[in-house]
């Protein structure tokens, strides 16, 4: 008789067992991590760096040198990558943030976005040339996957640089605008600047990230917190790394001659809720810079390399073909040439043959 030790007897008649499956997924993602890139773009002193140190509670930049005045003159676009290994309840998570100072503080900004599409490009190619080598198994994954834009508050929406920046990106990242410094605004003030915001994104054809649709299955508290997160659109935020204590308890904030502002509490600022959009849908925002950007982008790419390598053959052909007419062409000038001798030849020997007839006469 077979040794069945260590195996549970089925207890539910025509139960097979890959109700499990699900479980085998999570421990396989949780031992392998997670990877998730963040790109933070938007003028100098919204408080990117603050809001990105707040949402994962560390220090992305320790070693950063803030310029002065007279270098930020001279200063162009460039991009900073950090990436720092967080750890949660034994889940890892690869946090790459791609910063862009010298964003928008120039006087004329219209190469602001030169660098920061090809950064884009260069990483989409990037994950396509290693996809498509020998060594598909250890493939790091740099693309962007979600793009915080920072509105400034002290405008009345967006801006010409806003608005021609978003829509230069809206078809390679996901983006999710992010009013700054919300602390500065009274209530009434950022609902009005959400709501000119959000028709300014509808008239010019911007496409943010769009928060998925719940189904009529998902529980009625995910569905009402999808509801508060599309209402929430732009977020409008505040960061700080202080602990300050209100009523004896230690809260993140700012202190201010009237008061404190704490980050973390929904009736001051979408703090909390930018930060749930981002966990919950994390997922969703690789899947589709995935599906949709890189898809687009991977299309575009393999279609260009087949038009220039039609281009190649035809010019090829076109060259085989100057070859081919060439030595027609050569064949029917030698053919003519010696007709031409020959008839020369006829009217030589017809002239002789006259001159001794006369001479005979």
């Amino acid at each position: 008789m077979a040794d069945t030790k260590g195996f549970s007897s089925i207890e539910t008649p025509g139960y097979v067992g890959f109700a499990n499956l699900p479980n085998q997924v999570h421990r396989k993602s949780v031992k392998k991590g997670f990877e998730f890139t963040l790109m933070v773009v938007g003028e100098s002193g919204l408080g990117k760096s603050t809001l990105v140190n707040s949402l994962f509670l560390t220090d992305l930049y320790p070693e950063r040198i803030i310029p002065d005045a007279i270098e930020k003159q001279k200063q162009t676009v460039k991009l900073e990558a950090s990436t720092v290994e967080i750890e949660e309840r034994g889940v890892k998570l690869r946090l790459t943030v791609v910063d862009t100072p010298g964003f928008g503080d120039a006087i004329d900004n219209s190469n602001s976005f030169g660098a920061i599409l090809e950064y884009i490009d260069e990483q989409y190619e990037r994950f396509l040339r290693d996809e498509s080598g020998l060594n598909r198994r250890n493939i790091v994954d740099n693309r962007i996957h979600c793009c915080f834009y920072f509105i400034s508050p002290f405008g009345h929406g967006l801006k010409p640089l806003d608005v021609e920046f978003m829509k230069k990106l809206h078809s390679k990242v996901n983006i999710v605008p992010v009013i700054a410094k919300a602390d500065c605004l009274t209530k009434k003030e950022i609902l009005r600047l959400k709501c000119r915001i959000m028709q300014e994104i509808e008239s010019h054809g911007i496409k943010i990230y769009p928060l998925p649709d719940c189904d009529s299955d998902e529980d009625e508290d995910y569905k009402e917190q999808v509801k508060q997160l599309k209402e929430a659109v732009p977020f409008a935020v505040c960061g700080a790394n202080t602990l300050l204590e209100v009523k004896g308890k230690k809260v993140r904030g700012r202190l201010y001659p009237w008061g404190v502002v704490e980050v973390e509490n929904p009736d001051h600022c979408d703090f909390i809720k930018l930060r749930t959009m981002l966990i919950t849908h994390m997922q969703d925002l690789q899947e589709v810079t995935q599906e949709v950007h890189y898809e687009n982008y991977r299309s575009d790419r393999l279609a260009k390399g087949i038009k220039g390598k039609e281009n190649g053959v035809k010019a090829d052909r076109d060259s085989n073909s100057q070859v081919v007419t060439n030595s027609v062409l050569g064949e029917k000038d030698r053919i003519l040439q010696e007709k031409e001798a020959e008839l020369r030849r006829m009217q030589e020997m017809l002239a002789q043959m006259q001159a001794r007839m006369q001479a005979q006469q």
